[in-house]
């Protein structure tokens, strides 16, 4: 099969199998990724992520990650809601943790897609597939394949969808044709860079503080959240989506078709007072297969209870 032939397969398949966007990209050392990432860890912005300083060989040449690599396929998987009552009163929940984990969900596509195309090639591929669980720079990945731009609010953004996607990869020994990176259609827009109530997007865009990004302080923070983000939080108790909410590129977001994105029965009828009163056996209940789950129910009651003294005007 030649390698125009191949992409088709693999991105057929792919679409078959629910994924919105495909493309392909060579796998080979990321430059200028490289600098910028080596300059976002030597400006702490990763906070206290520090997991995110190891392995960075790995992070910029998928051929130390996955020896033999011939090619990273970047795929987009919608989670885009058609019910978004969760997210429009406090305590608001992200968009992508209204259902069940994405981890486990699009992994199990992504080991299905390559089973289809073992299946049809006649041959194993030597590779992996990859849902945000080990040192890949996914939308850089993702801007290469050409399936979007990286935007001023560093999200990957999709010129006919927006940026309301979960990014997976599979990189391995496959040589399809590669695709072209598209240019960079945020102009001089700045919405999402007025919007956030922390500033943790650079004033010039296209560079985010993590360590004051309400995602991370709600979920990634382990340690108490710094008084001096009390009142700027605008509701979010896990996770943030104001960034997205504002970007014009999103008017083009559809609900997804995942029965397992759907949220629980329970969770949009949640008003502040069961955010306020909900018990530990609540909180499994509801977000047992959630990601909510990566902030336990201690960091909840945490997120929770410090909008709350924000909302009061106390520290």
């Amino acid at each position: 099969m030649d390698p125009t032939q191949l992409a088709t397969l693999i991105k057929q398949s792919a679409y078959d199998l629910g994924f919105g966007y495909v493309g392909i990209a060579r796998a080979e050392r990321m430059e200028p990724e490289e600098r910028r990432l080596e300059e976002w860890l030597n400006a702490g912005y990763h906070g206290t992520m520090h997991w995110m300083e190891n392995h960075f060989d790995k992070r910029v040449d998928p051929t130390k990650l996955v020896p033999g690599a011939r090619s990273v396929v970047s795929l987009l998987y919608n989670y885009f809601p058609a019910d978004e009552t969760p997210s429009q009163e406090a305590p608001k929940l992200a968009r992508y943790a209204y259902g069940e984990d994405y981890h486990r969900v699009v992994r199990a596509k992504l080991r299905d897609l390559v089973g289809r195309l073992e299946e049809t090639l006649g041959a194993p591929i030597d590779g992996r597939v990859f849902v945000d669980s080990a040192p890949v720079l996914e939308r850089d990945w993702a801007a290469r394949a050409g399936t979007g731009w990286v935007g001023k609010n560093t999200l990957l953004l999709n010129p006919r969808a927006g940026s309301y996607f979960f990014l997976t990869e599979i990189i391995s020994d496959l040589a399809p044709a590669v695709d072209t990176a598209i240019r960079d259609h945020c102009g001089t827009c700045t919405r999402c860079i007025d919007a956030c109530p922390t500033e943790a997007i650079s004033p010039a865009g296209y560079v985010v503080d993590g360590s004051r990004c309400i995602s991370y302080l709600t979920i990634e923070l382990r340690e108490a959240i710094p008084a001096e983000f009390a009142g700027r939080m605008e509701g979010w108790a896990f996770g943030c989506d104001i960034c997205q909410e504002v970007c014009p590129w999103n008017r083009f977001s559809t609900p997804h078709s995942e029965p397992a994105f759907a949220p629980h029965a329970d969770l949009p009828g949640m008003g502040a007072r069961e955010w306020r009163e909900m018990t530990e056996e609540v909180f499994r209940k509801v977000f047992q297969k959630s990601a909510v789950k990566r902030a336990k129910y201690a960091g909840l009651r945490r997120n929770v209870e410090f909008l709350e003294r924000g909302r009061d005007g106390t520290d």
